[in-house]
């Protein structure tokens, strides 16, 4: 299989608030991220499905850590991959 990816991803493991519109807020953690996005682990529960618009804000790194808009672009058994929307 042949890896499309565009940016390179870094193991990193964070706090991160993510807000949604159906599934409300939960506070989860991340297995890595890259300059393009994100992917957060999650419980079946708490997947949105693909397409879906997110908010996410890094915990405990800086009261003020800015909010992120990202799209739900992948789904997997434990989680989500998450793409940054540029503003």
């Amino acid at each position: 299989m042949e890896n499309k990816r565009e940016h390179l991803r870094t193991p990193m493991v964070c706090q991160i608030k993510i807000c949604h519109e159906q599934l409300g807020e939960m506070v989860v953690r991340t297995r890595d991220i890259s300059d393009g996005g994100v992917f957060v682990v999650l419980e079946p529960e708490q997947i949105p499905p693909i397409g879906s618009i997110v908010t996410g804000q890094v915990q405990g790194l800086m009261d003020d850590a800015p909010i992120l808009e990202m799209e739900v672009v992948r789904v997997e058994e434990h989680g989500v991959g998450l793409r940054f929307i540029s503003a």
